[in-house]
């Protein structure tokens, strides 16, 4: 089976691409509206074609390279599931959301792909969203699947449920199966940080892993309109306590020998975790490069999604295509 080729929208810091580059697919062009996610895929990806632009500003008329792709993906910016319905119908996540399911009428891809929040599967606030989408999809020929994985299950040491829409021309409907967790025993982040938390030396490393013995709480990336980065809100940064971090702030260092972090002020005898610790609880792969300052890559690795579940989809979506 040869290679696939796909459209990536808000592909952010490419974690939905890496996943299906993983799984067979070549993107012909990316595209994402934020300066420094666009610098992160060029980084670590000079090849990819990266377009700087709102999607609700694109034009796909002037990629020619965007048409005859096997696969249209969105990694789409996490609409709270708590908002009102109001918010749901009319906030900016939602206008993304559509602006995907229209480009599939200039796209035609004999796939498409969009992951957001579980809510959008069977939440009574999207009902209305899921409607939109039913009757788009149907008159473009697509059959669909809603459903939601729990990245945890895919090798992620992080409790992260997401929503996902698996569209594809009707010829290839009936052979799209949903992927099926690839680890047997769920990853704790004990065991995800261990060995970075030893890095200085930390002669408690060992017996800090061994408490942290469950799968991390979801990481929110924030609002860019908000401060810097902590990982989330009250009631998650009590979950985070009961593992041993403080889930008020980013560290700059991890524990030196006596388990000080130097950086750390609280006076707090939790310990805070880097943004390469974030990234290793995201699955990303260790040589993965983030742009920007400690808040905007802490963001950029909060909103993406993880490599892992990307690969999984991504190979459903391939087999089927592919059958």
């Amino acid at each position: 089976m040869g290679r696939l080729r796909s459209v990536d929208v808000c592909s952010g810091a490419g974690g939905l691409a890496l996943g299906l580059e993983r799984a067979g697919f070549d993107p012909v062009l990316l595209l994402d509206n934020k300066r420094v996610a666009c610098e992160t895929l060029r980084l670590n990806r000079p090849t990819w074609n990266v377009l700087e632009m709102d999607l609700l500003d694109f034009d796909p008329a002037e990629h020619q390279e965007s048409y005859d792709v096997d696969l249209l993906s969105a990694g789409l910016p996490r609409v709270k599931s708590s908002a009102t319905v109001k918010r749901v119908e009319t906030g900016a996540e939602l206008q993304l959301l559509k602006a995907t399911v229209l480009l599939a009428h200039a796209v035609q891809p004999r796939a498409l792909l969009i992951e957001s929040v579980p809510g959008l599967v069977d939440g009574p606030e999207f009902t209305n969203v899921r409607e939109f989408i039913r009757k788009e999809l149907e008159h473009l020929g697509y059959g669909f699947h809603w459903f939601v994985v729990n990245a945890a299950d895919f090798g992620v040491p992080q409790d992260r449920k997401q929503g996902v829409l698996v569209a594809l021309k009707d010829r290839y409907f009936g052979a799209f199966q949903e992927p099926t967790r690839t680890t047997a025993q769920q990853i704790t982040a004990g065991e995800a940080l261990h060995a970075s938390m030893s890095q200085r030396g930390w002669t408690g490393a060992a017996a800090w892993a061994a408490q942290a013995d469950h799968v991390a709480p979801t990481l929110v990336g924030g609002s860019d309109n908000r401060g810097g980065p902590d990982l989330g809100l009250t009631g998650t940064k009590k979950a985070w306590a009961r593992m041993g971090i403080n889930g008020g702030a980013l560290g700059d260092e991890v524990p030196g020998p006596d388990g000080v972090q130097e950086s750390d002020n609280s006076s707090s005898g939790l310990k805070k975790i880097t943004v390469p610790q974030t990234a290793i609880l995201q699955a990303f792969p260790e040589d993965w490069v983030f742009a920007g300052k400690k808040t905007a890559q802490y963001r950029q690795i909060g909103h993406a999604s993880p490599p892992p579940v990307g690969e999984a989809l991504g190979r459903s979506v391939a087999k089927a295509l592919n059958s």
